[in-house]
């Protein structure tokens, strides 16, 4: 044998690299991978190892929760209550400078916290909110950005998919991330807001008044608005979401109730239908099992690389460059922000966060508050160019007029300001973990 086992499991991370550019499927490039090189050095011991990696994330409880809430959320989003609930909020804020893109934010907020998927989100508020800022005169940039930045709030704001399966791989408290997530999530959403409301009032032009037609004649009216649609989604997203942090119940029996509400509620809108149950059960069923996959891909890649000793040169590098844990905060996030051009937040989250989260506690970096920088980080592979999802979501949808270019120039202010959020959480680390510190001690 001409290298030694940890040349190989470097190799074998720099082949998955290459494949992964090629465009190969990548939760069987991770088997495949994991597999062959394991044979190669242990021989038939790795097949039992797969079956052990397997089993242990078919069995894992946290992972139940994923298909619940991914159910809970394509049923809402058939639910039809999209429209309702932008026109509630629009009516509400109709007295705010640039008041239709403060409920578009809100809205997205809410939607995403509903669903989690962020295609779906940009893509019904590209249908729905842009065109409306558009015919009010609102700057076609403005409104992109807007509509984009919004809709990746899902990732972050609980009960967010990305943070369970971040506590599966990390094997911390999704309860406790839940609660960590929480203020950053409204920190983020907030600032997005102020942005709009600072721009509209220094510059009336790029986001109008809504004319007298369009705001609502009475508080009669407001308050019925927000009664039949805001409310019944919020009361929905609460009570799951207080039950998990206030421990009355598991993220996977939280989930259950939700996906149980979210039927209820569509059934009480009168969008219920046999066809939209099988729309949302195959969808879930189609998100889930490439969640599972990947997760299982990772298992093994991961168990073999470690076998190898690949992470041991992996620590060893990154321990000898004698950073602090500000200077180890800073080169992972730099990572993880490239690795957002090309990859998704799940293959981000599976393969390669792994390789850091043993080194947290040589930096005495808290993987809770690690987990909740990871998730605002995971804002910008959504917004970020050349391959930004948000942005071509927007423009699959979006009027011929509207180039990408424009897309583009728009979502950079809401970048900024993610990375200012992320300052601001660096500096402040109490803001992500003051809450759950108080709730559980």
């Amino acid at each position: 044998m001409f290298l030694s086992d940890p040349a190989l499991g470097i190799l074998m991370l720099v082949l998955f690299l290459v494949f992964l550019m090629l465009g190969f499927p990548i939760a069987f490039t991770l088997m495949a991978l994991g597999v062959g090189f394991g044979y190669f050095t242990r021989g038939d011991t790795v097949f039992q190892l797969f079956v052990q990696r397997t089993y242990s994330v078919m069995a894992n409880d946290v992972l139940i929760s994923i298909p619940l809430f991914l159910f809970m959320g394509y049923v809402v989003e058939r639910a039809n209550i999209l429209d309702r609930l932008f026109r509630a909020i629009q009516l509400a804020a109709g007295w705010v400078p640039g008041s239709l893109a403060v409920a578009t934010l809100i809205t997205c907020a809410m939607f995403a916290t509903a669903t989690g998927i962020v295609g779906a989100v940009v893509t019904l508020m590209g249908l729905l909110a842009f065109p409306a800022m558009l015919r009010a005169g609102y700057d076609t940039r403005l409104a992109a950005g807007v509509v984009c930045a919004g809709g990746c709030l899902g990732i972050l704001i609980p009960p967010s998919v990305m943070l369970i399966l971040y506590g599966a791989t990390a094997g911390v408290s999704v309860v406790k991330l839940y609660a960590a997530a929480f203020l950053p999530g409204l920190m983020l959403a907030g600032l997005y807001m102020v942005y709009v409301i600072v721009r509209a009032t220094l510059n009336p032009a790029m986001a109008p008044k809504l004319p007298p037609q369009m705001r609502a004649s009475s508080t009669a009216e407001v308050v019925w608005a927000l009664a039949s649609s805001f409310l019944p989604l919020a009361l929905l997203i609460s009570g799951v979401l207080g039950a998990i942090v206030f421990g009355l119940a598991t993220p996977s029996e939280a989930a259950a109730v939700g996906a149980a509400g979210s039927v209820i509620l569509a059934l009480a809108y009168r969008s219920f239908s046999m066809n939209k149950l099988k729309e949302s059960v195959f969808l879930t069923a189609r998100a889930s099992a490439m969640v599972c996959w990947l997760f299982v891909g990772s298992a093994v890649f991961s168990a073999v690389f470690a076998l190898l000793g690949g992470q041991q040169v992996v620590e060893n590098f990154v321990l000898s460059l004698n950073l602090g844990p500000i200077g180890f905060l800073l080169l992972t996030q730099a990572i993880i922000f490239v690795l957002g051009w090309p990859l998704e937040w799940t293959e981000i989250i599976v393969i390669f966060l792994p390789i850091f989260l043993p080194l947290l506690d040589n930096f005495g970096v808290d993987p809770i508050f690690f987990g909740v920088l990871v998730a605002l980080n995971l804002q910008t592979s959504f917004l970020s160019p050349p391959v930004a999802m948000a942005p071509f979501y927007l423009k699959g949808v979006a009027p011929k007029h509207v180039s990408i270019d424009e897309i583009f120039s728009g979502v950079m202010p809401f970048l900024w300001i993610v990375i200012f959020s992320m300052v601001m959480l660096y500096v402040f680390p109490g803001i992500a973990l003051w809450l759950p510190k108080a709730l559980y001690g």
